[in-house]
């Protein structure tokens, strides 16, 4: 029996390590022909994975080209004033759905729920319409726009508070707690676990997103580190190291973030039974 155990375990952590290197190949692959030339880096020979001098010009060249203090600051200023404004307004809409009672409720969920059953899409041209109109193309608020309300955080956080027990809401109202004073100081730190999963899936919905930079912000200056990296790419021919180089600028703040935040992102993502 003991022997058996032992065996499983070693089968466990054989699978886990070769899980491991396939997720970290890829990352392994893209630093690698960072430092490649180009002639080393389109070779048809599968079996160059060093290359034989390392060639730093390439993030030398990357950084002069573009403007990655510029690109950081845009990115960074999108994800948190989403977070900010994501985990806000879902939070109070979210208690409104779960705990208070007022009409059209069921009907006003429904239109939420409908949100988040269609493709993101079928918003772009009524969002760039009214970015438009605003005259706010190319500023921090167009990246913003789209994530300051979130349909899928309200009805997450809706199932942390409907989770919650009617009896501290009974407390709060016996000792002279109005709605907002429940919902702020009592209520609202209870769903902390929720707050985190939400602020996580929007810092990476944020740091991810493509098209709608493109779309807005089609200056330079505006531009986010996901878009920057499409233009990179020429019409008739990619310099792959210097694409790769342009990648690791633009990913190595999400890992060091990964890597201060590692419990909280587990946290999050498993208490809200969702995946990155």
């Amino acid at each position: 029996m003991k022997n058996k155990l032992i065996f499983s375990h070693i089968i466990l952590h054989i699978l886990l390590i070769l899980g491991a290197v396939i997720m970290v190949f890829p990352f392994v692959w893209m630093l690698l022909t960072s430092l490649k030339t180009v002639t080393e880096s389109t070779s048809m020979n599968p079996y160059i994975y060093f290359p034989k001098v390392l060639k730093w010009q390439n993030y030398v060249t990357v950084w002069q080209n573009n403007n990655f203090i510029r690109l950081y600051f845009n990115t960074f200023a999108m994800m948190i004033l989403r977070i900010l404004c994501a985990v806000f307004f879902s939070a109070t809409a979210a208690y409104a759905f779960a705990r208070l009672q007022f009409p059209g409720k069921n009907f006003l969920f429904g239109i939420v729920l409908f949100q988040m059953m269609v493709p993101v899409q079928i918003f772009v041209i009524p969002q760039y319409l009214m970015i438009d109109a605003m005259n706010m193309r190319n500023t921090i608020f167009a990246l913003v726009f789209p994530g300051l309300v979130s349909a899928f955080g309200t009805f997450l956080l809706r199932q942390f508070f409907m989770g919650l027990p009617k009896d501290l809401e009974e407390s709060a109202r016996l000792d002279g707690c109005n709605i907002w004073k429940t919902f702020w100081k009592i209520m609202l730190p209870l769903a902390k676990s929720g707050l985190t999963a939400l602020a996580i899936f929007t810092a990476l919905f944020a740091f991810k997103d493509l098209m709608w930079p493109l779309i807005v912000n089609n200056q330079s200056d505006a531009a986010t580190l996901s878009s920057a990296l499409s233009k990179i790419q020429s019409a008739y021919s990619v310099k792959y190291p210097e694409l790769m180089a342009a990648s690791v600028f633009a990913i190595w703040p999400m890992l060091l973030l990964y890597i201060i935040f590692q419990k909280q992102f587990i946290e999050g993502i498993a208490t809200s039974g969702g995946k990155l």
